[in-house]
This record gives structure tokens, C-alpha cells and sequence, in this order.
């Protein structure tokens, strides 16, 4: 499992072929077997070129040597056919089969195109290009994009058709070239226009055709100085590629619509219509992220969800946001129960939290005064830190998602919120390690100093390594962040496994912990009754699990549940209720239940009172004489 096999190609095609052992069987996962060669191609192009010079084309890739003959020079009307728009090399490039390999060094093509090639963009160049794209973007070689090499391959085209697209010339106010697989559309606007509106309808597959439309709202065009052009590019089979290429679990419910619009215009109105037309499907607006190369639905917002079409209203710009779509929406438990529970809980959590930092700030000296005591409290103190830093920046994560919607403030407060929700779990771990410790090495002494140093080092040393690792190893590959929240990728990286693989190890070792403290502390006392044998042991053994649950982390356990049933409305309650409260939990049972730290308190405050007693005594009758004379 997870060998791999790598064989030639056949004779007549350049590359190779590599397989992998999956359930003990051979599976291919890339391919680049072709039989295209781009130089050659390109070299047919090189009147086109400023200066004549070839960029580097095909990289990554072995290129075998072929022919030039039978490209160049042969037809002298083929070669004016490509100084006016590249058409000579169509044929070729037609003829040859839609294999990954081939797939690879056309999207190469394509790009290399859009870099050097791409001014004054003619009819005929843009028919040309729109050609070659839709060879590759056919419904039936879909399924080949999935052994493409480059996983890129599919948002490289995309931007690669948007920069040349862009660059099309309008004759007479407006053009539109169509392909099966690819249609453009461009129009002159100015700010007199009522609205402009670009419409589609194209083949998805062999049996049916789904439509879209652009609209640019009239509001838009009133920010026009000058006349201006905007150009329409539709895909009705990309999403699906893209799906292939990125093994994203969500579903592209509809074609890609991307636009070229002038700097002015901000924002634009788009109807898809839906290839899942079930009524429970329902769907998100989503605009393509270039520079992160993901889906991301902060770019639209859905106007209306119908059974069989979305309206979606998105942001353009032309760096990010300049593709949209919608995809299929995950399955998510939408509960206005589950809502409330989390903002209540949450803010009931953060005020206990600081009331029982308080409380161990002003009975610490009283509570610390042996070795065990010290550091059961340290413990505390530090897990009550680190929820309470970690309830805050998980509001904090939310408002950054929702309102400044910034990659970079997103990805700092995930890297926090890991860090101190691991933080939390490890100073769990390091009490119940120290509640071990108590129990089983009762004649074995280990110093202050060393318990502190070794409870710091697997408190926050453990979480900052993960974390760090964690960003530094998915971040280059955009694969940090999940798609609609600041928090950790599942589907394309698998980062979340940082945090939960922790978690629940940390939770199965503390569950020993109880259990060991169930069977230390269910032993009775000598000379107890049958009766009161049991009943002693039954409210000790409860006692001792009310205590150490929430101190310790297991409420996280029911999680498990929420994995198992997705869609059960009580396990997301449950859970809900349990850790949002936490920071309750852990003020009532691990400060105010505890004996000595009671009593502690009690002392702190008699003492207080005491204190503003004698300060009425000595200040109070000298003011209020003083006040007498006054007046």
C-alpha cells in the first residue's frame, strides 16, 4: 500500500505513466504521455512575437524533439494565417488526443499565449484560442484533468483565458464568439446604459444545457467617466474540472461566469442556472480566489435560492475575484437553538473565567502551600487562561470572517485559536498527569521547580510546535484555512487532524486518569456497613467525576457523536451545551466546590471586611467632622 509504479509510454508519445498501490490495487494518478510538442508549435507563432523571442514552454514536462518541417515554412499562406491569428497550428492541436500529457501542454500553450500574445486581441485570435481551450475543456475528457500532473492546471487555464478574453477588440460596440465548451461576449458600456446584461446558454452534456447571465446594474454604470468595455466569459464544464483537479468534496452546481470589467465597477449580479435541480439542494454563491487558487464565498452573496436558479451578487475585482459560480452546499445543522446556546455559553464562559482567575489571585496563598496544591491550582489557572484567551479569539475569528474578511487577520487568528485551544487540552493533560502522580507515586518526590519547567514545557511547548508546524507545512499550498470560516482545512489538507488528533488522545489519557481515581477513591473505610458502604462509595466515586469531567476535557469526548450522526439535532446540543459552558463548569466545580478553596475565600473576605471596619474607624469620624465644620 502506497508503492508506486512508474512505466514509459508507448512508442509514439513522450512522458510517463505513475501508478499507485491502493487496497492492493494499482491505481494511476498522474500521466503525462503526449504527443504534442508546444516548442514546435510555438516556433510556427514566432513572426507573432515581439523581437522573436521563444518564452520557455512545457516546464516540468520531457519534450521530445519533433520535426519542425512539419510546422514551419511548408505553406506560405498556412504561415499568414498564423501572423494574423495562430489558426495554423489548430489542426494539429485538434487532431491530437485529450489525454492528460497533451491536456498539460496546452494549458501551457494557452498560458504562454496570454502572456506574450495577448495584445489587440482580434476576432480571429480569440476564435483561434477559444478553440484550442474548448478541445480541452470537452464533457467527455473531464474525467482525464484528474491524472493532469500539475493540480493548478485547471485555475492556470482559467486565468489564462480571463487575461486574453480580456484583451478583446470590439468592432462595432460589441462581439461574441462561440464555442461548445467556451463562449465570450463583449460590450461597449457608458454610464447612459439602463443596465447591460450578457446572456448564455450552452451544452453541459450530450443531453442537456444549463444558462447563466451576467447583469451589470445600472448604479454600476453611473460610475463610468468614459465609455468602456466589459467582456463575459462562460464554462459550462470548468467547475466540474476544477472539482477533478482540486479533489474538492463540494459540487459546482452550475456554469463558470467570469467577467473583465472596468476599475470603476465594483460589483455585479449574476443568475446560474442549477445542473442539481432538487429541492433540498440548496446552494452557495462563490467567487474563484486567483491569487489562493480555492472557491471562496466571501466574494458573493446569494439575492435568491430558487428550485432550478440562484441569483448571486458579487464583488469584482480584478486581481481576486473575476470567476463565480455556486456550488452545492455541505450538509450543515442549521439550529437557531444551537446559536443561542453557543453566545450565551460563550458569554457565560468568558465571565466565569475571569471571575475564577480572580478568585484564585486572591486566595492563592492560602491554597498553595504544598507541593500537589501549588501546582493542582498552576494547572488551573493555566487551563482557565488559555480558554479564556481562546473563547475570545474565537469571537474575535468570527467578526474578522464576517466583517474584514482579510486572508492574512484570518490566518493569524487560526494560528491563535489553535495554539490556544491545543494549549488547553495539554495544561488538561498536565493535571491529569499530576492527579497520577498524587495517586501512584505517593513516595516518590519531585521538586517544585521541575513539575513547573515540565508542566510548561507540555502545556504551551507541545501546542506552539504543532501549531507552527501545522501552518508552516499547509500555508504554502493555500491549504491552511478551510472555505467559510477562519479555521482549520479538513477537506484539501487534512490540518485539522492538528488539532483533533491531540485532543483526543489528551481525552482517552484523562478518561484513564478518572478511571483511576474512580477505583483509588471507591476503596471504603473500615468498620462501614453494607449499606452505607455503597452509598459512601456511590457519592464519592460521582463526586470525583463531576469534578475532574470538566476540568479535565472529556465533555470534548461527545464529539464523537456529532462525527458518527452528523444530522442528529441532540448530540449537537448536547455538545453544544457542554463546552460552551465550560468555562461555568470550571469555575463552579474546580474553584467554588473545591473545601479549602472555599474556606480560603471565606478567610479573604472576613479579613476584607475586617479591613473596611477599621478604616470606617480611624478615616470616618475625622471626615465626617470635618464635613460638619464645612457646612
Amino acid at each position: 500500500n502506497g508503492d508506486v509504479c512508474v512505466q514509459p509510454c508507448s512508442p509514439s508519445f513522450h512522458g510517463e505513466t505513475r501508478f499507485i498501490c491502493k487496497d492492493k490495487k494499482w491505481q494511476m494518478f498522474t500521466d503525462t504521455c503526449a504527443n504534442l510538442d508546444i516548442r514546435s508549435l510555438f516556433q510556427v507563432m514566432q513572426p507573432l512575437i515581439a523581437g522573436g523571442h521563444l518564452p520557455f514552454v512545457g516546464k516540468g514536462s520531457s519534450v521530445k524533439p519533433i520535426d519542425g518541417a512539419k510546422y514551419s515554412g511548408t505553406d506560405d499562406h498556412r504561415n499568414d494565417n498564423c501572423q494574423a491569428d495562430f489558426s495554423c497550428i489548430i489542426p494539429d492541436i485538434l487532431s491530437s488526443p485529450a489525454i492528460p500529457g497533451n491536456i498539460a501542454n496546452i494549458v501551457d500553450l494557452l498560458k504562454q499565449i496570454s502572456l506574450v500574445l495577448s495584445g489587440n486581441v482580434s476576432r480571429g485570435k480569440m476564435q483561434s484560442y477559444s478553440r484550442i481551450a474548448n478541445h480541452i475543456l470537452n464533457s467527455s475528457v473531464v474525467s482525464n484533468w484528474a491524472f493532469v500532473r500539475d493540480r493548478n492546471a485547471s485555475s492556470v487555464l482559467l486565468d489564462s483565458v480571463n487575461l486574453f478574453a480580456g484583451k478583446l477588440l470590439l468592432t462595432n460596440g460589441s462581439e461574441s464568439i462561440q464555442e461548445r465548451f467556451i463562449s465570450t461576449k463583449g460590450y461597449s458600456i457608458h454610464k447612459n446604459n439602463s443596465g447591460k446584461s450578457f446572456d448564455f446558454s450552452m451544452e453541459f452534456s450530450n443531453s442537456e444545457n444549463i444558462t447563466g447571465h451576467v447583469f451589470i446594474p445600472e448604479e454600476e454604470l453611473l460610475k463610468l467617466s468614459k465609455t468602456s468595455k466589459a467582456i463575459s466569459i462562460a464554462f459550462p464544464t470548468l467547475g466540474a474540472i476544477m472539482e477533478t483537479s482540486h479533489l474538492d468534496p463540494v459540487f459546482v452546481n452550475g456554469m463558470v461566469l467570469s467577467v473583465a470589467l472596468p476599475e470603476e465597477l465594483q460589483h455585479v449580479l449574476l443568475a446560474f442556472e442549477k445542473v442539481n435541480k432538487l429541492e433540498s439542494v440548496k446552494a452557495r454563491c462563490v467567487g474563484w480566489h486567483s491569487a489562493e487558487r480555492r472557491w471562496d464565498d466571501r466574494a458573493c452573496q446569494i439575492k435568491s435560492d430558487g428550485i432550478s436558479s440562484v441569483i448571486c451578487f458579487c464583488k469584482y475585482h480584478r486581481r481576486t475575484f473575476k470567476s463565480f459560480s455556486i456550488l452545492m452546499s455541505p450538509t450543515k445543522l442549521q439550529s437557531a437553538v444551537l446559536g443561542y446556546i453557543t453566545c450565551v455559553g460563550l458569554g457565560l464562559s468568558i465571565f466565569s473565567l475571569a471571575l475564577c482567575l480572580t478568585i484564585e489571585i486572591v486566595v492563592w496563598h492560602h491554597v498553595t502551600k504544598t507541593e500537589i496544591t501549588f501546582m493542582r491550582h498552576f494547572c488551573l489557572v493555566n487551563i482557565a487562561t488559555s480558554l479564556l484567551i481562546a473563547d475570545v479569539l474565537f469571537i474575535l475569528a468570527a467578526i474578522v470572517h464576517d466583517t474584514a474578511r482579510s486572508y492574512r487577520l484570518c490566518v493569524a487568528a487560526t494560528f491563535f485559536l489553535h495554539f490556544f485551544y491545543l494549549a488547553l487540552f495539554f495544561w488538561m493533560l498536565s493535571l491529569g498527569l499530576l492527579i497520577l502522580y498524587g495517586l501512584l507515586l505517593v513516595f516518590f518526590k519531585i521538586t517544585r521547580s521541575v513539575l513547573i519547567a515540565t508542566a510548561f514545557c507540555i502545556g504551551y511547548g507541545c501546542p506552539l510546535v504543532i501549531s507552527v508546524l501545522t501552518v508552516a507545512i499547509t500555508e504554502p499550498r493555500n491549504g491552511y484555512l478551510r472555505s467559510g470560516a477562519c479555521w482549520l482545512n479538513w477537506y484539501e489538507t487534512k490540518a485539522l487532524l492538528a488539532f483533533v488528533v491531540p485532543a483526543l488522545s489528551i481525552i482517552a489519557v484523562n478518561l484513564v486518569v478518572v478511571i483511576v481515581v474512580m477505583v483509588k477513591t471507591g476503596r471504603s473505610a473500615v468498620g462501614e456497613g453494607c449499606k452505607s458502604r455503597d452509598l459512601s462509595n456511590m457519592i464519592r466515586i460521582s463526586k470525583n467525576v463531576a469534578l475532574l469531567t470538566p476540568v479535565l476535557g472529556l465533555t470534548w469526548g461527545f464529539g464523537l457523536a456529532t462525527i458518527i450522526d452528523k444530522s442528529s439535532l441532540a448530540f449537537h446540543v448536547t455538545f453544544a451545551l457542554l463546552n460552551a459552558f465550560q468555562g461555568f463548569f470550571i469555575l463552579l466545580f474546580g474553584t467554588l466546590l473545591d473545601r479549602k478553596t472555599r474556606e480560603a475565600l471565606r478567610m479573604s473576605c472576613l479579613l476584607l471586611k475586617r479591613k473596611r471596619n477599621l478604616a470606617k474607624v480611624i478615616f470616618l469620624p475625622p471626615l465626617t467632622a470635618y464635613f460638619k465644620i464645612l457646612w
